[in-house]
């Protein structure tokens, strides 16, 4: 044997240990993957459910300006117009109006119309027949007007009206009849809940007038001066007086120096009390003119105290407008009126 080749033998032999020694060691096993975290999902902001504004269940009474519940500002207006002869008094259901219009008739005497709608009593009365003035004053109420009868160009001027017309001998007489209590022709009575009842389904009447909320915030309980009352003269036999009553808290009504009574045994009285001067067209049936000239001048009664005012009205169914001295319109009392179109040669004195 070639002993010179025995240390190459020998690397080679070191070698190939070092190989099965190294290169065959396994690698280091890899560790778990790391497990990704997870990104929070973002939680939505409940948005908050609005509470529900509460449906109101009252409003002001379109013909007075008291507060009372909605479900009762239904059905018509109920005008009608009343005797105020002598004979005719005490009269059936003034106590219990929404608004009464006193104006001059034949004779130099006056009749009403008296309206209900808060407030209607099962008869009034006693009713008389239509004046050529009546379609200006209901005209802006809507609803229904009785009658006993007139003239057929008064009739005629009235049906024109949106105003349901019921008369004394029409179809509507089932809801009227004659009083043993007063003698013809100042006895004919009208069953008002019944009638208004009929026509159930007619819209309530627009307000007429604007209201403060109370006596005190009105155009003439803050603005006006103190005032007992007013003397009223619509001609030289028919005079009115108001006095305001601090007890009662309304003005109590006189005729001709008398008590003015309902035929309950109540004094008439009112929270307000209007005066117009208005132009009376004399004839053989005096006219009231509230369209045409369509102004003038007045005054306002509330609580004690009164001022002045301007009124006009546009037309036959516009409502009558109260202004004071500033140009502004006139806020009444809540509560009943009474309007008296006073012609312009009668007269009104404010009674300090």
């Amino acid at each position: 044997m070639n002993l010179r080749l025995r240390p190459v033998a020998a690397a080679v032999a070191l070698s190939l240990v070092a190989v099965t020694l190294f290169g065959c060691t396994p690698a280091p096993e890899a560790g778990p993957s790391p497990t990704p975290t997870a990104t929070p999902t973002p939680t939505a902001t409940p948005t908050p459910t609005p509470t529900p504004t509460p449906e109101p269940t009252t409003g002001a009474s379109p013909l007075r300006g008291t507060e009372v519940p909605l479900a009762d500002i239904t059905g018509p207006a109920l005008a009608a117009k009343i005797d105020n002869h002598w004979d005719a008094r005490p009269q059936w259901g003034l106590d219990r109006t929404d608004i009464v219009f006193e104006e001059l008739v034949e004779g130099g005497i006056t009749r009403y119309v008296a309206v209900w709608f808060s407030d209607v009593p099962k008869e009034i009365g006693p009713i008389r027949s239509i004046r050529p003035m009546d379609p200006e004053i209901v005209g802006p109420l809507g609803g229904i007007i009785a009658f006993s009868g007139g003239k057929a160009t008064f009739v005629e001027m009235i049906r024109k009206t949106d105003l349901h017309t019921s008369i004394h001998g029409g179809k509507d007489s089932r809801y009227m009849f004659r009083s043993s209590a007063k003698r013809a022709p100042h006895n004919v009575v009208v069953q008002a809940q019944r009638l208004r009842a009929a026509y159930k389904k007619i819209d309530p009447p627009a307000p007429q007038f604007t209201y403060a909320p109370s006596a005190r915030s009105s155009s003439a309980g803050a603005d006006g001066r103190a005032a007992k009352g007013l003397d009223i003269e619509f001609s030289y036999q028919s005079q009115r007086s108001w006095r305001w009553s601090a007890d009662a808290k309304r003005y109590l009504r006189w005729q001709d120096g008398n008590k003015d009574y309902a035929a309950n045994g109540r004094q008439l009285r009112a929270n307000n009390v209007v005066t117009l001067t208005v132009e009376v067209e004399y004839g053989t049936v005096p006219r009231t003119r509230l369209v045409g000239k369509g102004k003038g001048t007045g005054t306002v009664s509330t609580n004690g105290r009164t001022i002045s005012v301007s009124w006009s009205k546009k037309n036959r169914d516009a409502p009558i407008v109260l202004k004071d001295a500033d140009g502004d319109v006139v806020r009444l009392s809540p509560g009943n009126t009474w309007v008296e179109l006073v012609p312009e040669r009668g007269s009104v004195k404010v009674v300090r």
